[in-house]
């Protein structure tokens, strides 16, 4: 590994302790000349130990280090870090280690301290947690070795800069993909129910026989045979689902470092996941003021990565977003019966009244489910006591707008239509836990 500055040096800070007590000695031999003689022993012993001990800061050999970690971080999970201090001397020493860090991150005390024996490693670990989606770039290593007494440091700078992408949560996906699994193996086969609103996929055409639905005659194959033809359909096995992530200016809104949109695309890229193991089609579209992706559901094996670049390269809308529009690309993407999950921020009820004809018409056609953030820090300003009038104000408004997000599930649940309300922490497993439940239950 490349070393750069290997002669760096440095006192260290406590040798200025030293320097400040002989002047103290100094200042008191004016008035008492016997400290004086003293003071100059010592200031002649100090200085000798201080030029041995920086010297033996340079003796043969270097101290470098290793950083490794994950190709890709992920987005609001905790990532491991790895450092790899080889001690390259004959002695042993003392350290402490500086990483420069992404500005991202915003550490600014950030230090690991240690000891090594001669000729060893020594392996240091920590973890940080991305709140924000792009590339961070790390820099160089900083190891400052101590002298023997501990009067002088030496720094050793490793070139270890490197630039990584924070993706949305990788772990995450991981993670739920196994539980998943088995808690459909819990549901399966517990409960019979009749599939609704079924798709079915063209089999082959066949002779009619008696009790065929003659609703399934092939006209031309009729006139072509002379003879009764019916198509014959199989159930379709991989079932359409699409998430739907509303871009406007409201899932721009902190929550614990990150925007209830980075929320959204964390569940979504679980639900593509697991979607795709459970043989089912998955597909993507980001809305804003106009489409920014859209891809049909598809089974395809790039299916998955192709989400995730896409979610990768997602950023929040300045304005409302735009559900005409909206409608209109899922009625020519989504030409099947699909399962929609809808990731937004509705608040008021006007907000509510201009999208709500959009939303029937697209529950018309598919099985769509709206998924809600709960405001947990509103609904308990809204519970406390209030102290004066203007605070009865602040709590009463923050309650009607919690009361006005459950009128609002409310009204759509009377429409037939699945409604979720989710603390962003939670988004992701409850998401999950409704598409199996949906899928357990037969209705995709």
């Amino acid at each position: 590994m490349k070393k750069i500055g290997l002669f760096n040096y440095s006192i260290h800070p406590k040798t200025f302790w030293f320097i400040g007590g002989l002047l103290v000695l100094y200042i008191i031999s004016f008035y008492v000349d016997a400290v004086f003689y003293i003071a100059v022993g010592l200031t002649l012993t100090f200085f000798l130990l201080f030029l041995w001990d920086s010297l033996r800061l340079f003796a043969k050999g270097s101290v470098d280090v290793e950083r490794s970690m994950t190709k890709v971080l992920s987005l609001g999970d905790s990532n491991r870090i790895v450092l790899k201090v080889h001690n390259r001397m004959q002695r042993p020493i003392q350290f402490r280690i500086i990483d420069e860090l992404p500005f991202q991150l915003q550490e600014r005390d950030f230090g690991i301290v240690g000891s090594i024996p001669g000729n060893e490693v020594f392996v240091a670990d920590y973890h940080i947690t991305p709140k924000e989606r792009g590339n961070y770039d790390f820099g160089n290593t900083h190891v400052f070795v101590r002298s023997p007494w501990g009067l002088a440091e030496r720094r050793w700078t490793s070139n270890t800069s490197f630039v990584v992408r924070v993706y949305p949560s990788i772990i995450q996906m991981k993670k739920y993909q196994l539980m998943s699994i088995e808690k459909l193996q819990r549901f399966h086969g517990v409960v019979k129910t009749r599939r609704v609103g079924h798709n079915y996929e063209f089999d082959q055409i066949k002779n009619y026989v008696e009790g065929d639905d003659y609703r399934s005659i092939n006209w031309k194959a009729t006139s072509r045979a002379n003879e009764l033809m019916v198509n014959q359909y199989t159930d379709e096995q991989a079932q359409p689902v699409y998430c739907l992530i509303d871009k406007s200016r409201q899932m721009n809104l902190p929550f614990n470092g990150m925007t209830l949109l980075d929320y959204a695309i964390n569940a979504s890229l679980v639900i593509s996941n697991v979607t795709l193991q459970k043989k089912d089609r998955i597909g993507l579209v980001s809305f804003g003021q106009t489409i920014d992706s859209m891809m049909k559901a598809s089974t395809n094996p790039r299916q998955l990565s192709n989400i995730l670049e896409a979610l990768y390269a997602e950023k929040p809308n300045e304005y409302d977003a735009n559900y005409p529009l909206l409608y209109k690309v899922m009625n020519s993407l989504a030409t099947n019966r699909s399962l929609l999950f809808l990731f937004t921020n509705i608040e008021s009820k006007h907000h509510m009244n201009r999208i709500l004809p959009q939303l029937l018409r697209l529950h018309k056609r598919h099985l769509l489910v709206v998924i809600f953030f709960r405001n947990d820090e509103m609904e308990e300003y809204a519970g406390e006591q209030a102290v004066d009038t203007l605070d009865i104000y602040k709590r009463t408004a923050a309650g009607k707008m919690v009361t006005d997000k459950q009128v609002l599930i409310s009204s759509l649940r009377q429409h037939g239509i699945h409604c979720m309300l989710s603390r962003p922490s939670e988004l992701t497993i409850d998401t999950l836990n409704k598409y199996l439940e949906l899928k357990s239950r037969g209705m995709i």
